[in-house]
Formats: structure tokens, sequence, C-alpha cells
């Protein structure tokens, strides 16, 4: 049976992680203004006849697994709680409620699910009888697992709402990173209105309030096919998923009915607050060959403090969104002719410029060699790679001369593989550490594209470190020192997870055991050094090697996965790489004069009619071994990680990164020529300097200046000129907003090269203000 679960939730989880089914589509708006005046009843009558039948049948079978239950064995179990403390039970008829309840009466109101032997596989109701001695957690909302099942309880009732109101077949309904949605197919391909949202939510709220208890029941293959005969997406992933002769389990709410592994909190009660936030269409499946579907995302909480909470984070981070910004900022845009890849203006370009350029700094202090690839290779790269079979429908291909297919490259790793193999290494070479900003396509679907978060066409700080086993250790140490070091220049703090060897895995368990142990030391003395504790994350690695995975935090503590550190065995192999070891036979030296022969390619022997290609390793040359293959990115996709900065900074630049440094103000006509000079002297630091010489008043120049976010705004006038200085209003000193605070010109240069270069957030002009000169008359 849990086999047949794994399927059902694997189909749900590949749904909910890629937005590759959503489609855009257009929301009417409400001419009553009120979101549901003409939304017609509340709900179908008469009922939809599948509700009752589904009940029947449920009802039947309830009885008989009950039945089961009763049936089984009773005997003494312990349970052991976290604190080490062990209450006793029976096994079949105690559960995590009754042990919640014998701590407290708020402890089992605020517990949501329970855990058992800390696997987050072992989710439980709260209600479900303990079948034998185990660990128990009783988690809350605020725990990531607990949050998960509330949001996926919440989207149950969010189910039954919709079939009540539109007699609708029901798809999927996951709790995602922000709430959670249903997905349905609508009589006769109608599509959800905004003007359904608020009758959806007073049936939410009838629902609440009648506290429905969820069921759980185990159902056979041919008892689920029965079941919701009357819904060809059930169906469909009924007998696509669950194996002939197992069994899975459904769940139920009232007249809800559904297929589902749980588990869920008790009673629909639990869910306080309640609010549909947007509805889209999408494909079932997320693939576009298939039905159209209506998608309903909603958010709830426990309380109706938490609901406001986030209301006011929605409504900050509605301020950050990178796309607004960077219109108002006219740093990027999109085009229809080029969807997913987008058109950086000349301010955008001066970040994205700037980003890659503090990059590559890091790169030259740390050892690095930057090197360029072609954008698209033969199609036989991404099969010796091994990422064609999986990977092609990702990338956009293409034909050439009429008998080779080519592709646009999504990744750089297999260029940087023929780069090594170009001719022999000698382990003196290693670690060789190459890194390229090479553009990368990926054939992302349509209604998959936001903004820069998910694009087409991008550019990583994509580098590669091909190194010993022995020399593992010390690279990925190095690698947290680069984290540190980048990540600190923006004030964003980071997570990270060892991810460990999955079932399925390539190479030997030893070699596995010895990368790991590697990582976990490296980690370790992280944490020593001061570094934040990392976590474990196992069975979760590559099948080709270990890995780490960093998330960073905003200034919104929204969590986003930029960086990774992968260890890969597979590659190496795959292109049969190697370098000489000191163990090498030294070639005597007429032999050493002779052109090296050009390597062989091994070929595997002709397959048998209809029989698969095996792969055919070539075998090492004696004396050599093959290189590890570090995968490494801080920034990732550097169009994402400007997306993130945007919204971190909301806008407004640190002065090393910001793309309107200074804006010279003069206060008269008879100032231009210093305020041109002015602006002169500063580009020659390489500074990003304007000059406002409009007609408008001083005071909209400065406002205008203030809006436009440029971290210094100069005014000049008659005492400026003289004195060879200028005004300055810091953008970040709110005391310099009103009266400006006059600095000579060069102390001004060597303080604003000192505070770009530094990359840091001082005031480098603290002190009082004075009034700025009046503005001269025409």
């Amino acid at each position: 049976m849990e086999k047949a679960q794994k399927a059902v939730d694997s189909v749900v989880d590949g749904v909910k992680k890629v937005a590759i089914g959503e489609k855009k589509q257009k929301v009417k708006k409400d001419k009553a203004g009120d979101g549901g005046a003409d939304a017609g009843p509340l709900e179908l009558n008469p009922a939809p006849q599948f509700l009752d039948d589904r009940l029947q049948l449920f009802n039947k079978l309830k009885e008989k697994f009950d039945a089961e239950i009763a049936a089984k064995p009773r005997e003494p179990i312990t349970i052991t709680l976290a604190d080490g403390s062990i209450k006793t039970g029976t096994s079949w008829e105690t559960t995590p409620a009754d042990i919640a309840k014998g701590i407290s009466n708020s402890l089992f109101k605020r517990t949501v699910v329970a855990k058992l032997n800390g696997d987050s596989e072992q989710l439980w109701d709260l209600e479900r009888p303990l079948e034998a001695s185990c660990k128990l957690e009783l988690l809350s909302f605020d725990d990531e697992d607990g949050k998960k099942v509330f949001w996926h309880s919440s989207a149950h009732i969010l189910g039954e709402a919709s079939e009540r109101r539109f007699g609708c077949s029901l798809c999927i309904g996951p709790p995602i990173s922000d709430g959670f949605y249903y997905e349905m197919g609508l009589p006769e391909g109608a599509a959800v209105q905004q003007s359904d949202w608020k009758p959806l939510e007073t049936l939410v709220s009838k629902i609440v309030k009648e506290k429905q208890p969820f069921e759980r029941l185990v159902l056979s293959k041919e008892d689920l096919l029965e079941m919701f005969k009357y819904n060809k997406y059930k169906q469909h992933i009924i007998k696509d998923k669950i194996a002939d002769g197992t069994s899975t389990t459904v769940y139920r709410n009232g007249p809800l009915i559904d297929l589902c592994r749980g588990p869920h909190v008790p009673n629909t009660g639990r869910i306080e607050t309640f609010a549909i936030m947007k509805n889209s269409a999408s494909y079932f499946l997320g693939n576009k060959d298939n039905d159209s579907l209506q998608r309903i995302y909603g958010v709830s909480f426990p309380d109706k403090k938490q609901m406001a909470e986030h209301k006011k984070f929605l409504e900050e981070a509605a301020k950050r969104d990178h796309r607004k910004i960077g219109r108002d900022q006219e740093l990027f845009f999109f085009h229809e002719l080029s969807p997913g890849s987008a058109m950086w203006l000349p301010h955008g370009t001066r970040i994205y410029n700037t980003l890659q350029e503090f990059i590559r700094n890091e790169y030259w202090k740390r050892g690095y060699n930057e090197v360029i690839t072609p954008n698209m290779f033969n199609s036989e790269l991404w099969k010796t790679s091994g990422h064609w079979d999986y990977y092609k429908d990702d990338m956009f291909t293409f034909g050439v001369e009429e008998k080779d297919i080519f592709a646009l490259k999504p990744m750089n790793c297999p260029g940087h593989c023929l780069m090594f193999d170009h001719r022999e290494r000698s382990h003196r070479e290693l670690p060789w550490r190459v890194a390229d900003f090479g553009v990368l396509h990926r054939n992302e679907a349509s209604g998959a594209l936001s903004g820069l978060t998910r694009v087409r066409r991008f550019q990583q700080d994509d580098a590669h470190i091909f190194c010993r086993e022995d020399q593992i250790e010390d690279e990925i140490t190095s690698l947290f020192d680069f984290l540190q070091t980048v990540y600190g220049a923006f004030g964003f703090t980071f997570k990270m997870k060892l991810s460990t060897r999955p079932e399925k895995f390539m190479g030997k368990r030893e070699t596995w055991d010895m990368a790991e142990a590697k990582l976990e030391s490296a980690l370790n003395g992280f944490c020593k050094a001061g570094g934040a504790p990392w976590e474990l994350n196992e069975g979760d690695g590559a099948f080709y090697g270990p890995k780490i995975d960093i998330t960073i935090s905003d200034c919104l503590r929204r969590e986003w996965q930029c960086a990774t550190i992968q260890l890969d065995f597979q590659l190496p192999q795959n292109f049969g790489l190697e370098y000489m070891t000191s163990e090498m036979v030294i070639k005597p030296k007429e032999e050493a004069s002779e052109p090296a022969p050009k390597k062989e390619k091994v070929e595997a022997p002709p397959p048998e009619a209809g029989a698969k290609k095996e792969r055919v390793y070539k075998p090492l040359t004696p004396g050599c071994a093959r290189p590890v293959m570090i995968h490494r990115a801080i920034a990732g996709s550097i169009e994402r990680f400007t997306a993130i900065l945007t919204e971190h900074f909301g806008g407004k630049w640190p002065f090393w990164l910001s793309p309107r440094q200074i804006l010279v103000i003069p206060v008269g006509v008879g100032f231009f020529d210093y305020a041109k000079e002015v602006q002169t002297i500063f580009k020659e630091q390489k500074m990003f300097v304007d000059v406002d010489l409009s007609g408008n008043t001083l005071q909209k120049k400065v406002r205008t200046g203030q809006l436009a976010q440029y971290n210094f705004i100069f005014v000049v006038g008659d005492q400026e000129m003289k004195g060879r200085e200028v005004n300055v209003r810091n953008r970040d000193d709110p005391t310099t907003q009103d009266r400006g605070k006059p600095v000579a010109l060069q102390e001004a240069i060597e303080k604003l090269t000192a505070l770009r270069d530094s990359k840091k957030s001082d005031n480098p002009f603290p002190g009082d203000a004075k009034p700025a000169e009046k503005p001269a008359k025409a």
C-alpha cells in the first residue's frame, strides 16, 4: 500500500513543484464591484448525484474497514515523547490525540498532526490509533510539516465548497509554499470568475462551523475506480499510478471524499481563517496537450492575527515586486517576440554588469580561470553526458544541414568536461577551477514564465572544480568562505543542508561514504568557525553524488535557494576524464618528445535489434585516476538573483550596486557648467552620475531625484562653485533631505570611492547638515 500511496503523492508533488501547467487567464472584472453580487445561487440545488453515490459506497466500505480495525489484537505499547518522557497505551486504540489531551487541552488544540519516529514520511492523524510502540512528536502550525498538513486540509475544504458550488471534477489539491490550491474541471469547460470567490468563502465558513471530521479509509484499486467513476481525472491517476492488486487511502469530510495520502487535521473547525487569493487556468498534469482546468489558490491560518500579518506581508511584497520596480526604474522589460528573455535597459545592465564584475573579482582572488564555451552543441554531447534522455524536452533543439540535431546549451558542465579532456592532465594541475558566464537557454513552458525568477534565457555564475578526492574538503571549505563573502555583501544570512546518498545511486558505496564524510567534516568546521548550523537531508542527494543546498533569507524572511554545491562522480566517468597521478610511470625523454597519440573513442559493440545500447565507459589508463567534479553556483542565475536583490532592497540599491549613484542639481542656469564639471569628475571615477538641467524648480528636481532612488544628490550654486564643493543630500540619511551638507569636492571623491570599493552602507558624510543655497534668479 505504501508504494501506491507514494505513487499518488508523486503525481501531486510533480505538479505542485512546477508551474509548468499554469496558463495566464484574463480575469473578468465584476461590474457590481462587490465580488459576488451577480454570482447566482450559493450552491447547486439539487446537489450533484455523484456526491450521494460516492457517500453511500464510502459508508458501506467504512463499516467493513472499521470492523477489521476492531478485530486487530490489542497489545501494550510505549510512546516516547520529544522530551524523553514515556507514556503507555494500547495498540489500535490509543491515539496521538489521547496523548495530547492527557497533557493539556491547550496542547491538543495547538497540535495539527503527529510525527512518528522522527520521520516526516510517518505523519499521523491525531485521531488515528497508533499501531506499535513509537517516538511521538506533536506538531503545531509553526512546524513546517504541520503547516503543510494544515494547508492540505484547507485545500480539501475548498474542494468540498467547489464541488457543492460547481459540480466540478476535482483533480489535485496540494499545499504549496504560501498556501494551497485545488485544480478542477468545471462542467462544459466553464471558468472560475472572481465573482465566485465570495460565495466559495461563504461555503467554507459553513463547512468550518460544522466541524466536519476528517475520516481515513483504505481502499483497493478496484473500489477506487468504482468510487471515482464519475471523474476522468481521478480515473487516470488511479489507473496510471496505482498498481493492480494494491490499495491506498481516501479521506472524507462532509460530502467530500478524495483520493489522498493524508494526514489531516482532526476536523474542519481547526481552520480559523481562510481566504481565496487568486484563480487561474492550468493543464491537467501540467501537459499542454491535456484538458484545460481551473485552479483556485487560497491561504488559511489557525488564528486571525496570523491572517492579518500575512496580508500585511503580501502588501509589502507587492510594493517590492521586482517586476514593478523593474518597470518604474527602467531596468528591464519583456517582449512578446521573445518570451522569457529579458530586455535589459541601460540602468538594469549596470546592475547586471556590476554583479558579474563583483564575482569576477572574487574569481581572480580565489584562483578561478574564466572560460568561454559555445552556445550550441551537437546532441551527441548531451548523449555522452547523459542529459539527453532526461532533459531534451527542456532544451531548444534544431536540425543542422538536414542530418545533425543541435541544441542551445541549458548548462555548462558538459562543455567544461570537453575542456578538461582537451589534453592530458597532471595531478599537479588540480584543483582546476573553471568559471563560465555563458548564455544558457531552457525551454520553459510559456505559462511557467514569471518575471526574472523563471526565464528561458539567462546567465549563471557557473563554475566547476576538477580535483582529487583528497582535495574535496579543502575546496568545500573554500566555497563556504566564498558564500560568506558574496552573501555578506548584500546582508543575506544563509542555511545549508547536506543531501546524502539516495536509494538509486551511481558508483561505489564506499566512495559515497568518503565523499559524505568530507562534506560533513567541512560543514562541521564551518560551524565551529562561527557559521550557522547545518541540517541533514538524508537520501536526497543527486544520483551522481551528494550535494549541499544553500538557501538565503531576505529582509521579508523569505527563503530562496540560489547556491548549490554538488559532487559528481558520473560526468568524469561518462566523458572518460582522467589525470596522471604521482605514481604515473615517467616516460623516457625520447618517448616524451614524441607527440601523444590521439585518444581513441571507445565504442560499444553494435546492439541487437530492438535492444537498448549499453553505455561503455573508457577504462582508466594505467597510472591515472578519475577527477571528482564539483558543480557550484553562488548567485545562480544572474536574472533570478537580480530579482531577489530588487525585492530585498525594495529598489533602494546600495551605492556600489546602484544604477543611479549621483544626481547633480544646479540651482540656476549660471551653474550649469560647474554641474557638468562635477559630473565629468565623478564619471572619471567610474561612477554613474546624471545632471538635471531641466527647467523644474529646485524642490521638484530634488524630489524627482529622491523618487528615482539616487544615493546622493549634489546641489551646486555660487558657494559650492567658488569653494569647489558640493552640497550633499544622502538618500539614507533623513537629516540631509531638506538641508544638504557642504563637502569639499576632493573629500567627496575620496569618500565615495572608498564607500563603493568597501561595498558597505555606511554614511560617508556624518555630521550636521547645513541649508543649501537658495535658487538663483533667472
